[in-house]
C-alpha cells in the first residue's frame, strides 16, 4: 500500500511532464521546407557543398581500399620475395610481384628485378647495369608514389575551401535578411529569419563538408609517408643484394 500511494502521483507528474514536454517541443526542422524558402543563390552553394561532399566521400573510400589493399598484398610479398631472393631465384622472385600488384612494395621491388634480370645470368654483372637497376627503382618509387597521392590534392582542396563557400553563402542570407527589412519597412524577427537560417545552413553544410575532407587528407598523407618509407627501405635492401651479387660474381 505505502509503495501504492507513492508511485501514483509519481505517474501522475511523469505523465503530465511529458504532455508539457510534447507540447512545447514546436514544430520540427523541415530540411525541405527550409530548401523551398531558399532563393536561387543559396540553394546554388547548397548544391555545390553537396556536390563536394559527394567527390570527397567517393575519395576517401577509394584511398581506403587501395591503402588497405596495399597493406595487405605488402604484408603477404615481403616474407615471400625475401625467401626466393635468398635462393637466388629472381624469377620466383619476379612472380610474386606480380601475383601482388596491388602492393606498392611488391611494383617497386618487381620493376628493379626486371631491370637487373637483363644480365643476371651473367657470370660478371656491368655496373652499369647495377646504376640502370637502381634508376628502375627510382622510377617506380616515383610513380607509385603518385598513385598514391591520386585524389588527395582534390581532398586538399575541399577541405581548405569548403568553409569559405558556406562562408558565401552566409553572405548572401545576411544580404536576403537585409533586403527582407528594408521591403517591410521594419526590423522584426520574421523579416529576417529567413536570410538568417540560409545563412546558418550555409555555414554548418560547409563545415560538414570540410571537417572530414581535412581529417581524412591528414590520415591518408600519414599512411603515404609510411609507404614513402617502406619502399624507400625496400629499394635500399635490394641495391645491396644486387651489389653482393655482382661482387660474388665477379669473384
Amino acid at each position: 500500500m505505502l509503495v501504492a500511494s507513492f508511485s501514483a502521483p509519481a505517474l501522475a507528474k511523469l505523465q503530465i511532464a511529458a504532455v508539457w514536454m510534447f507540447q512545447s517541443s514546436g514544430p520540427r526542422w523541415d530540411p525541405w521546407r527550409v530548401w523551398g524558402d531558399m532563393q536561387w543563390p543559396a540553394r546554388t552553394i547548397v548544391v555545390i557543398l553537396l556536390i563536394m561532399s559527394a567527390w570527397s566521400l567517393g575519395v576517401m573510400i577509394d584511398r581506403w581500399i587501395a591503402y588497405s589493399a596495399a597493406r595487405k598484398q605488402s604484408r603477404q610479398f615481403a616474407p615471400m620475395v625475401a625467401g626466393a631472393l635468398r635462393q637466388g631465384n629472381l624469377d620466383e622472385a619476379i612472380r610474386v610481384g606480380e601475383r601482388n600488384k596491388k602492393s606498392h612494395l611488391a611494383k617497386v621491388v618487381t620493376s628493379g628485378l626486371l631491370e637487373f634480370r637483363v644480365h643476371g645470368d651473367a657470370r660478371e654483372i656491368p655496373d652499369d647495369q647495377i646504376a640502370a637497376s637502381q634508376r628502375a627503382l627510382e622510377r617506380a618509387e616515383a610513380i607509385v608514389f603518385a598513385e598514391l597521392e591520386r585524389g588527395l590534392s582534390g581532398l586538399a582542396t575541399i577541405g581548405s575551401t569548403a568553409p569559405f563557400v558556406g562562408l558565401l553563402g552566409t553572405v548572401i542570407g545576411i544580404m536576403d535578411a537585409f533586403r527582407n527589412i528594408q521591403e517591410s519597412h521594419g526590423n522584426t524577427l520574421t523579416a529576417v529569419a529567413g536570410g538568417i537560417s540560409e545563412a546558418l545552413i550555409t555555414t554548418a553544410l560547409g563545415l560538414f563538408v570540410a571537417i572530414p575532407a581535412v581529417m581524412m587528407f591528414n590520415y591518408f598523407t600519414s599512411k603515404i609517408k609510411a609507404f614513402n618509407v617502406e619502399m624507400n627501405n625496400s629499394s635500399s635492401e635490394l641495391m645491396d643484394y644486387f651489389l653482393k651479387r655482382s661482387q660474388v660474381g665477379k669473384g
